[in-house]
């Protein structure tokens, strides 16, 4: 689909896709007697690269929608850095882990995502 000729309805209908795969990368689970959440990005950087590198494919998916959206390139850029250091930092046996339950770069760039799209269409 051309990206001019989608209405916000649809982008809405997307974004909320999105939205759903982020939240099940990031923070889908709580750590019990904690206010922190987690999810499969986290769950994956137990096996340290690999785990990493597998997420980081789910999180290209995310950013290659988004340029689907017709967002900016220093947009574009700042998700790739997010996901980028997700993965560089996150590959790093246990250290990574914490990292990625803490930093949540899926999340991050939904909300970049978000907040350009509300912009687009109050202005």
């Amino acid at each position: 689909m051309d990206r001019d000729s989608a209405s916000p309805a649809t982008h809405y209908e997307r974004l909320l896709q999105l939205q759903r795969m982020a939240d099940l990368l990031d923070s889908r689970w709580r750590i019990p007697g904690t206010r922190w959440r987690f999810g499969l990005d986290g769950v994956a950087s137990v096996v340290p690269v690999v785990g990493d590198t597998l997420t980081a494919g789910f999180s290209a998916y995310i950013i290659w929608q988004a340029a689907s959206f017709g967002v900016p390139k220093w947009l574009l850029g700042r998700m790739i850095a997010n996901a980028g250091l997700d993965w560089a930092v996150g590959s790093i046996p246990v250290l990574g882990t914490v990292f990625d339950v803490a930093f949540k770069a899926n999340r991050r760039n939904l909300a970049l995502l978000t907040r350009h799209l509300e912009q687009r269409y109050t202005r």
